[in-house]
């Protein structure tokens, strides 16, 4: 029945900790007496709610609009966190796409460093080292004749696709841009 569903309607709205704007569709109620009915009922049950909640009277197409401040984290928020690969967008760099920043953040560490290092060690994800020998291998030549310096790299299937380290070959120290 319609007051069944509003006590389920404020209990779940309680422990899902759903806000914002809520629109409840009950059964067709002909009787104005039981719309009033629902409507005190759901009222009622949303007192005992600690979170803010407005509950207008049902429309005359049966809809009851109820708006609820969440009153802390949303359960999934609580239970689950943000992917460490992607931040949380759902989506992460393709091997292209990193071949291509790691072909810029090359360029400019090998033109700070020219003067005082010469042999370089890139160690990447094996996927991104496939890349670059099958198909950016060109711009790796280009840019050792340019700084007269010498690329090494190494794969290490423990990074993550988006992530490279540039070091010194000879001291292992990090370079950064």
């Amino acid at each position: 029945t319609n007051l069944e569903a509003a006590d389920e309607i404020a209990r779940q709205l309680r422990l899902r900790n759903i806000g914002g704007l809520i629109i409840a569709d009950f059964i067709d109620m002909k009787s104005r007496r039981d719309q009033q009915a629902v409507y005190n009922l759901t009222k009622e049950r949303l007192k005992r709610d600690k979170a803010r909640t407005h509950v207008l009277p049902i429309s005359q197409l049966g809809l009851m609009e109820l708006t609820r401040q969440r009153a802390q984290e949303s359960l999934s928020d609580t239970i689950y966190e943000n992917c460490p690969y992607c931040g949380g967008r759902g989506v992460v760099k393709t091997t292209m796409s990193t071949s291509v920043e790691l072909h810029r953040t090359l360029n400019t560490v090998m033109r700070r460093y020219q003067d005082s290092i010469h042999d370089i060690r890139v160690i990447l994800n094996p996927d991104v080292l496939k890349r670059l020998k099958e198909e950016d291998e060109e711009l790796l030549v280009e840019l050792e004749r340019r700084y007269a310096g010498r690329l090494m790299f190494r794969a290490d299937p423990t990074l993550h696709h988006e992530k490279f380290v540039i070091t010194d070959a000879n001291t292992g120290v990090e370079l950064k841009p």
